[in-house]
């Protein structure tokens, strides 16, 4: 009697679906992507539709208003010297924030070369430029406070302007500070060996990366709608 060699379609397909529920309920790769990787693009895809919201929402109210918006080379400038220099301290800022983009990609580098003393110390410098980031934004806000800008009004034009800047700016300010939290703590446990011991997978430095490169983005664009328009 000859064996059958070709299995009936169904019992295959079957076999595959079983295999993919068993994959996810057993919390494995159902996919080529890891699912550390995986779940922070998609937590950074939800974050990209609430900064488009804000920033949709921003335009919109600039737009609209009947009322003079602020010019942001005066509401940003700084005295040095006796003289008004625009937006000096948002271009240092701004500087700050992207150079941490560099140091963090160095410290996936390393990293991915097994090199956990400079990938710690790598990511340990980032944070320090995000940390460093967040203080001057701190000064930004006292700075304004004290000229008189609240999120219910503003003296020196729309009263939108000030709930617009508070709002956008305070929420990504709470980004850059949980990912300097973030950082520190991946970095304590790279430069401890703890992944050394988990097999010598350093792809959380990766993800962390991921979210901090998001931030930078972001920044980016609040940067030319807040400030250069």
């Amino acid at each position: 009697m000859q064996a059958d060699l070709h299995p009936p379609p169904t019992r295959a397909v079957a076999s595959g679906w079983r295999g993919f529920m068993n994959d996810w309920a057993s919390d494995r790769e159902a996919f080529p992507v890891p699912w550390g990787k995986a779940m922070m693009w998609i937590f950074l895809l939800s974050d990209t539709f609430v900064f488009g919201c804000f920033l949709t929402s921003y335009m919109t109210v600039r737009v609209s208003t009947t009322v003079p918006w602020p010019n942001p080379s005066e509401v940003f400038s700084l005295n040095i010297g006796g003289v008004d220099v625009p937006l000096i301290l948002i271009a240092i800022m701004t500087f700050v924030l992207i150079s941490s983009s560099g140091t963090m990609a160095m410290a996936v580098s390393m990293a991915m070369r097994r090199e956990r003393q400079r990938a710690a110390v790598l990511m340990i410098a980032t944070a320090a430029l995000g940390a460093t980031f967040v203080g001057m934004q701190a000064f930004e806000w006292s700075k304004l406070i004290h000229e008189g800008v609240r999120p219910w009004g503003n003296p020196m034009g729309a009263e939108q302007f000030g709930s617009s800047f508070f709002m956008i700016t305070g929420f990504h300010g709470l980004h850059v500070s949980a990912g300097v939290v973030y950082l520190l703590v991946v970095a304590w446990r790279v430069q401890r060996g703890h992944y050394e011991r988990n097999g010598g997978n350093y792809q959380i430095v990766e993800i962390a990366g991921l979210y901090w490169h998001f931030v930078d983005l972001v920044w980016v664009f609040i940067f030319a709608f807040f400030y250069l328009w």
